[in-house]
């Protein structure tokens, strides 16, 4: 089918271009608003009582305590010492004399006694295995030296320096400190063979104090604390040196039960209603303490029976080989007073 020309209207073509309406354009103006004032912003009424609070301030500090503040971990035992061992045999001959003899209970002290042990007028009792000089120069000294050959051997006081009936807390209802400093010479060997302790009697005398029960000692070769342990004792001070004094002492006091739990000084929850601390000095200075019943090992910690306050519980000086020493009960001539 052939395409048919396509011709446009005549004219212009129609224009895009918006006339206006005639007329003006309606005012703005023309809006009335409603009659009277508008409504005031005071006709709302808030609700009844306080408006609500802020969000509770989380306090973490107290949600994540400083764990500094908390007791130290129990402190690990040692398997043997490092320096100085007794053989198993001599171990298990004290474990079977200890079950034969058992701890003795309290003694009542005459006042002979008791006014001995205030004026440090005490004597010693020298071990049958002892193998050296043990004499008393003056009232409340006693100068010892020993033979390379001395076998382990535990002096012990004649008078126990913690008497139950005369210084318990739970008696007297006052603190009770009791200490003795020993003076090991300058002459001593490097190692110094010397246990300084308290032990309840009554204690094997040919074993050092500390290694069974019902007794406590600082072992001066190694340094290590001991308490009815014995194997390698704990890690506690540094050995001891020749020329030096030192020192050893126990405190009981009276425990309040019905005091909460604290993190003090005495890092124990125990109930035992006797409160013990030993400490050591050196030369005439505070060097380490612990609590009795500070937190141990359940299964290598054995009990502290005989140490707790219901014994009496006399000095305890060990002594191995070769040393050179004065044990010094005397308060006048103590370098450390507590």
């Amino acid at each position: 089918m052939p395409y048919e020309t396509y011709t446009p209207p005549p004219g212009p073509p129609p224009s895009q271009s918006y006339v206006p309406p005639p007329g003006p354009p309606p005012s703005h103006s023309e809006y009335t608003p409603p009659a009277g004032p508008p409504s005031a912003h005071t006709e709302y009424t808030p609700p009844l009582g306080p408006p609500p609070s802020q969000a509770p301030y989380h306090d973490w500090q107290t949600a994540v305590p400083d764990t500094s503040l908390l007791p130290p971990p129990p402190s690990v035992g040692n398997q043997q010492s490092r320096t100085n061992n007794a053989t198993e045999i001599q171990a298990e001959q004290a474990e079977s004399w200890c079950q034969a003899n058992h701890l003795l209970g309290p003694v009542y002290l005459s006042q002979e006694a008791i006014f001995a042990l205030q004026k440090g007028d005490n004597g010693v009792v020298r071990p049958r295995t002892y193998a050296g000089v043990l004499d008393s120069p003056r009232p409340g000294v006693w100068a010892g030296k020993t033979k390379s050959n001395c076998p382990d051997s535990c002096i012990t006081s004649t008078i126990p320096l913690y008497s139950v009936y005369a210084h318990s807390p739970l008696n007297t209802g006052q603190k009770k400190t009791i200490y003795y400093e020993a003076r090991i010479s300058k002459r001593n060997r490097e190692e110094v063979s010397l246990a300084l302790g308290f032990s309840a009697p009554p204690y094997p005398t040919f074993r050092l104090p500390g290694w069974h029960r019902g007794s406590l000692a600082v072992h001066g070769d190694d340094g290590s604390k001991f308490i009815n342990d014995r194997w390698g004792g704990k890690d506690f001070t540094t050995p001891f040196k020749p020329g030096e004094t030192i020192g050893i002492g126990m405190s009981f006091e009276k425990r309040d039960l019905s005091a909460p739990p604290s993190y003090g000084q005495a890092a124990t929850q125990a109930q035992n209603p006797i409160n013990v601390e030993i400490f050591l000095t050196r030369d005439g200075k505070a060097d380490g303490s612990w609590n009795l019943h500070e937190e141990g090992d359940s299964i290598e910690d054995l009990p502290v029976t005989g140490l707790e306050g219901f014994h009496d519980l006399s000095a305890t000086v060990g002594v191995f080989e070769e040393a050179e020493y004065k044990i010094v009960f005397s308060p006048g001539e103590w370098m450390f007073h507590p």
